[in-house]
């Protein structure tokens, strides 16, 4: 019996809604989703297995012009993204009629299979997705065109079927158990804080927030989780915080709510806050982030 295993990766701009498609593929929540654009930091690889494939989906980071060292990092995901591709998803939505030619460039350079996928296809009508399609079909002769709402997992089983007919003949790049991903829980409990710190403050505190998991302490009746909120400003802190401690407070309950959904346990979770300042442009406190240079 022969076996297909490839990666596959999920390119677009931000807030195209690549993180919500991204979990519909899975099936499982392993991208924060918030309706601000740039909350996908990291490259995030979630693992689907079948007897005779492995499918290892990718999700990147939206495109976007640098204005920090971090976002710098961020487009090193996507670069490494672009190079390792066994077949493309390039996701756009139904108000765009352009795309970043340099990234297609490099796609086609590749000669790897390209699914041009069209997002939000709910928000229009039928008529006019037929004119969407027909115009990125001319834009994109040799690539697949799939409508889809990944809102509300509408047409996200062709993406699936699609890929699996285009992936190459390969074993398995990791090991065929119960992971989903290659990134350690620590990486999504500190992921899920830092959705929560875009979905509840405004304006530049998310931007400016980063989360690290400094202890996971399993015991018999519960997880025990502390992490520190890093911001630029002590304004920020102040922020976080809230009157009386009331924002963190707010922040703690929604975060381990959702953390105890994921990994399936009781959590006690304490959060502090520290301020490091400009931590976007200093490289050595961004390594110690996680993020690659």
């Amino acid at each position: 019996m022969t076996h297909k295993a490839g990666f596959v990766n999920i390119i677009g701009h931000p807030n195209v809604g690549k993180s919500t498609l991204m979990n519909s593929l899975m099936g499982e929540k392993l991208s924060i989703i918030t309706p601000k654009a740039q909350t996908t930091r990291h490259r995030i690889l979630g693992i689907v297995n079948g007897d005779d494939y492995q499918i290892v989906y990718s999700d990147t980071p939206g495109i976007v012009k640098p204005h920090y060292k971090l976002h710098d990092s961020m487009m090193k995901f996507v670069q490494t993204a672009l190079q390792d591709a066994d077949v493309f998803v390039y996701l756009s939505e139904v108000g765009e009629s352009s795309f970043d030619t340099e990234v297609i460039e490099k796609i086609r350079n590749s000669g790897k299979p390209l699914l041009f996928v069209i997002n939000k296809v709910d928000t229009i009508t039928p008529m006019e997705v037929e004119g969407k399609v027909n115009y990125w079909q001319e834009q994109f002769p040799s690539a697949v065109i799939i409508p889809i709402s990944a809102k509300l997992n509408f047409n996200v089983d062709r993406i699936s079927t699609e890929v699996l007919r285009l992936l190459p003949e390969n074993p398995p790049y990791f090991p065929k158990d119960d992971e989903l991903s290659d990134r350690p829980l620590r990486f999504f409990v500190s992921e899920i804080i830092r959705e929560k710190i875009f979905l509840l403050f405004k304006q530049e505190i998310p931007y400016s927030a980063e989360v690290v998991v400094d202890s996971y302490k399993e015991k018999t009746d519960i997880v025990a989780i502390g992490a520190t909120v890093f911001v630029e400003r002590e304004t920020q802190k102040a922020i976080i915080l809230g009157h009386k401690g009331a924002a963190i407070k707010k922040l703690g309950i929604l975060a381990r709510k959702d953390i105890e959904a994921f990994i399936g346990h009781r959590v006690y979770l304490e959060l502090s806050i520290k301020v490091s300042s400009d931590w976007r442009e200093n490289e050595n406190q961004l390594k110690r982030f996680g993020y690659e240079f």
